[in-house]
């Protein structure tokens, strides 16, 4: 594996596109030029001539008029604020400097940085806001007029609640730093922002709540973004396997959410927060095991309730990874384990059926991923209706047919039924693969194969890491003072300190748990 990455990393040094965008990166570090129409002619130039690009001069009047010229994108710009920013605030004192006098004026619009080359006329330009340049001056203003057509806050969709917040995080990173800041209304929560990407110019963002995180977290999260290296980032996944611990897993090592609310409460135990300009996924890290089969619900609901709701989605969890396994591994090669009447049935349903039991189960699977794959992709309205009939109509003319039994088609449909009730769908897809191998191992050697293979699986979980913390704590290490909110969930007064893998300081929630207890009445 190591000399496959050297190949890769060799390959990625000798890129030539690489060398071009340095190039092109240098050119555009030049000086901007004393005359407007200089530095227009050199954006059209860079630019390709491109039609979305607004570049006019003004004349501002005064003792001494002055020639302006005003540069921005149109669709990335807020129209009212181009507005206000050119009828209302472009009202310059005359006996000021003249750049001074500028920026005096488009203050009012929020913060106003100075341009002293085209890199940063280009960058800011890009990101919304709106470039003035002073005839006679190798300086420019940019003020922020960023707007445009964008999604609003809505109900997630991958992770719905019955009781809960219905507010979910959108395309812009400011508008989801809005949002954890609206659950989190404390000076101690910090946020460190980075640009990634040599040609997407991305936004991503640190956050974190000072005084409860480990600063080691903090400061491996910094090393290992700023390790990035790479044309563009459009989404967090891009980032997500960039910094993982590890590469060679199907187990998801950060945590994905929409929900602002899981993540804040994620950083009030002390994880951080990696948010990424342009898509509603954000990530958290460490995560745990145990984290995936969590739900922003289980805090919502009464800690009976959410127990409950816990031991179900693990009972699940080992009907999709293990059912069609141990059928194919009974049925194949220990008869003997079942009642002699279930023996009889099975035996009879099998009859004249053409294929061994590892066929089967292959067939309907791989048959019900593609009715999944297609209720995802097909059009909304016939999308559904396609999944569920198709299953149901292609099941029933199997087993019709003769190349199906029923009873394959019950186990097949039970292990994709609770394969949703798992919350993560990264969870979900990583029990899919293993589902497969395990399947082809009772095929092959039976309930030792099966046996065999979870070992394998569970000495595989127990290497892996997420932020150099075990990502199966705190089961194993296992930490009794961590149980309170692991497999079951103790009543809210009862949990009163944070994970102690995690939360290196600070590790006390309630100073007197005690006293929110609710009082036994006669």
């Amino acid at each position: 594996m190591e000399f496959i990455k050297k190949i890769f990393r060799s390959n990625d040094n000798r890129s030539t596109d690489t060398r071009l965008y340095q190039s092109g990166s240098t050119i555009s570090k030049e000086s901007l030029e004393e005359s407007i129409e200089l530095n227009f002619d050199k954006i059209k130039k860079d630019f390709g001539n491109s039609n979305d690009i607004v570049m006019q001069t003004m004349l501002l009047n005064g003792a001494d008029p002055i020639h302006i010229g005003v540069i921005y994108i149109n669709g990335l710009i807020s129209p009212t604020s181009i507005q206000t920013l050119l009828t209302e605030n472009l009202k310059v004192d005359s006996s000021e400097f003249p750049l001074n006098a500028l920026r005096n004026a488009m203050s009012t619009l929020g913060q106003v940085h100075e341009i002293p080359n085209f890199e940063s006329l280009y960058q800011s330009i890009l990101s919304g806001s709106t470039v003035i340049l002073l005839d006679g001056s190798v300086q420019g203003l940019a003020a922020n007029t960023q707007g445009g057509e964008h999604r609003s806050v809505e109900e997630p969709t991958t992770q719905s609640v019955v009781r809960g917040p219905r507010e979910g995080f959108t395309e812009l990173i400011s508008t989801n730093t809005a949002l954890i800041r609206r659950k989190i209304k404390d000076p101690n929560l910090w946020m460190e922002s980075m640009t990634i990407g040599r040609v997407s110019k991305t936004e991503v963002a640190i956050m974190y709540m000072n005084g409860i995180v480990n600063d080691k977290l903090v400061e491996e999260a910094r090393i290992r973004l700023g390790r990035i290296d790479i044309d563009a980032i459009f989404e967090s996944n891009n980032i997500e396997e960039l910094i993982q611990d590890e590469t060679y897993t199907p187990f998801p090592t950060l945590y994905n959410t929409e929900r602002p609310d899981v993540i804040a409460a994620g950083l009030m135990e002390g994880r951080i927060a990696i948010l990424v300009d342009g898509t509603p996924f954000v990530l958290m890290a460490p995560a745990l095991f145990t984290q995936f089969y969590q739900s922003a619900e289980d805090y919502y609901q009464r800690a009976d309730f959410a127990t409950l709701l816990r031991f179900l989605r693990y009972i699940c969890f080992f009907i999709s990874l293990l059912a069609p396994s141990l059928y194919i591994a009974i049925t194949t090669f220990h008869q003997e384990l079942l009642p002699s009447t279930l023996l009889i049935s099975l035996a009879a349903q099998r009859e004249g059926i053409p294929f061994p039991a590892f066929i089967e189960a292959v067939v309907m699977e791989i048959t019900f991923e593609i009715l999944r794959e297609a209720g995802v992709r097909l059009p909304k309205t016939v999308g559904q209706a396609v999944s569920i009939v198709g299953a149901l109509v292609i099941g029933q003319a199997a087993v019709e047919a003769g190349l199906v039994s029923p009873a394959m088609v019950i186990i097949v449909a039970i292990t994709a039924i609770a394969n949703f009730v798992i919350p993560s769908f990264n969870m979900g897809i990583t029990i899919r693969i293993l589902r497969f191998l395990l399947m082809l191992i009772a095929a092959s050697f039976g309930l030792y194969g099966v046996t065999v293979g979870v070992i394998a699986i569970v000495l595989h979980l127990c290497s892996l890491r997420s932020f150099g913390v075990p990502y199966m704590s705190p089961v194993a290490p296992f930490i009794s003072a961590d149980q309170k909110d692991t497999i079951f969930r103790l009543p809210q007064w009862a949990l009163s300190t944070r994970p102690r893998l995690i939360s290196q300081k600070n590790n006390i929630r309630e100073n007197n748990a005690s006293s929110n207890k609710p009082e036994t009445r006669p």
